[in-house]
């Protein structure tokens, strides 16, 4: 059974597919060329995954990253972030298929882009680079979610007791129940099965997207409403100091990075793509309609909800209660919030749990643990495959970075900590440095030069971001007791 169920998911024919390409072999009805699983994803499928996975958490904070930026350099910074992220993905995408993007070699993950094309310790820092910031982002969407949670709680609480109560709730009974939703999803075999959980998770996006958007115009509308806005953001000397405009400034320059975080998890979603047309077009026509999509609601999202809040914008204006009626309203865009991150968070983890998955299955191929599949029959859906290796160490995974969400729950500083710790290498460093090789650029010829520059340019951005996030993060843990409910 174990072996029968091998051979028909493509395991026992991928091990020796390059062997099977070089004698002629031109797959099966339902095998690619490169004897797995025919692939079936479109353009549609590839945005819904992108949206789902750059939708995320991040456009939460984007009315206060305004705040911190004002109403010139906030639409600036969010407008070039989107620009570049758009233009590497499309340079990144020409790297699945390797020497030639379109009838070259597959290159299933990151990694194995960057092993093709750029070789030696460069891979080795790609993988460090890239598997940290999906655990990383794992851990972000487990504190996003409980607080999503939460927010419904305290909103009907505000609702029935007035808004002066304190209608303080943990996040920690949320995160637990996160985690169960994840550890039943986490047993989807791999990231092909998942489009239309990423299809639903785009919808969820868009709707609390939307409902924020609205709030925050129904507010700006409201008769005598005035708040604080200018063209730099905080008022040094009035909402903060200048050490804290600083500090602050780099945070929300992070935030807005980590906004954008999807390339992480490209490959991997270029994969699911089917080869005619060529997979590289279709996924930068998928990254063109993402970004422009998610920019879209990210403008919206951000400028409405600086208008509306001003310099006092919380950190998360769907969480942070400067919206409190319609309750009902509010209730259901932190809803769907939880309903995208339970999404999102399998777009992110998946290609973390098939790389050890991979590893583990060339290193141990033998061991009936880790290779050995089970039929448990399933009413009205036919036989489900149980691998007791998959459903042990991706419950373990599940439940680990759950306790590291409990330990450290602070919404913003996390976000802009992993947006700009991963934005340099993956969004820009390694796409350059991989077109780079493979257009054989000259050096110091014109596209060369302003390649290098710009990713020097964006080098600095990610240093001063890091640093913000960095020095906010260590201004909460000084104040914070580790899983004590706040007062």
């Amino acid at each position: 059974m174990a072996l029968e169920l091998q051979e028909r998911n493509g395991m026992v024919i991928d091990s020796h597919a390059p062997e099977v390409m070089e004698k002629g072999w031109n797959g099966g009805k339902n095998l690619d060329d490169d004897g797995r699983e025919k692939r079936t994803g479109t353009v549609v499928t590839a945005s819904a995954h992108i949206i789902t996975a750059v939708i995320g958490s991040g456009v939460l904070s984007l009315a206060w990253a305004m705040a911190q930026l004002g109403w010139v350099a906030g639409p600036a910074v969010l407008i070039g972030f989107s620009i570049i992220t758009w233009f590497t993905s499309t340079l990144l995408a020409d790297g699945y298929r390797s020497p030639d993007p379109l009838s070259g070699r597959r290159n299933y993950t990151y990694m194995d882009v960057v092993r093709s094309n750029l070789g030696g310790m460069k891979v080795q820092l790609c993988g460090i680079a890239q598997y940290t910031n999906l655990i990383g982002v794992t851990i972000g969407y487990t504190i996003t979610a409980s607080i999503s949670m939460v927010a419904i709680i305290r909103s009907n609480c505000f609702h029935k007791h007035g808004h002066g109560v304190h209608c303080y709730t943990s996040n920690y009974p949320f995160m637990i129940i996160f985690a169960c939703f994840q550890i039943v999803l986490s047993q989807v075999p791999n990231f092909h099965k998942l489009s239309w959980l990423s299809i639903v998770a785009a919808v969820m996006s868009f709707a609390y997207s939307s409902i924020g958007v609205g709030l925050s115009i129904a507010k700006v509308a409201e008769k005598g409403h005035h708040v604080g806005t200018t063209l730099t953001g905080v008022i040094v000397g009035v909402d903060v100091t200048s050490t804290e405009k600083v500090w602050r400034t780099f945070q929300a320059i992070g935030n807005i990075a980590f906004a954008y975080s999807y390339s992480t998890v490209l490959i991997e979603i270029q994969d699911t793509l089917k080869s005619s047309p060529p997979e590289n077009e279709s996924m930068k026509k998928a990254s063109f309609i993402g970004v422009s999509m998610t920019t879209f609601f990210y403008m919206l999202c951000g400028i409405m909800g600086y208008a509306a809040f001003g310099n006092d914008a919380p950190g998360n204006f769907l969480t942070g209660f400067g919206f409190y009626e319609p309750f009902w309203l509010i209730d259901i865009a932190n809803f769907c919030i939880a309903v995208h991150l339970i999404g999102a968070y399998q777009v992110f983890c998946q290609p973390i749990f098939g790389k050890f998955e991979g590893y583990c299955n060339q290193r141990w191929p033998e061991n009936g643990f880790i290779m050995n599949e089970y039929a448990v029959p399933i009413p009205f859906y036919g036989s489900y495959f149980i691998n007791f290796f998959r459903l042990t160490w991706r419950t373990v995974y599940v439940i680990v970075t759950s306790v590291i969400a409990m330990l450290f729950p602070f919404f913003n500083d996390f976000l802009g900590l992993m947006g700009a710790a991963s934005f340099w290498p993956l969004t820009v460093y390694f796409p350059i440095e991989m077109h780079i090789a493979q257009a054989k650029l000259h050096k110091f010829s014109s596209r060369w030069i302003w390649l290098k520059v710009m990713s020097w340019a964006c080098l600095i951005v990610s240093i001063i971001a890091f640093a913000g996030s960095a020095q906010g993060l260590i201004a909460d843990l000084k104040t914070y007791k580790p899983f004590k409910v706040q007062h």
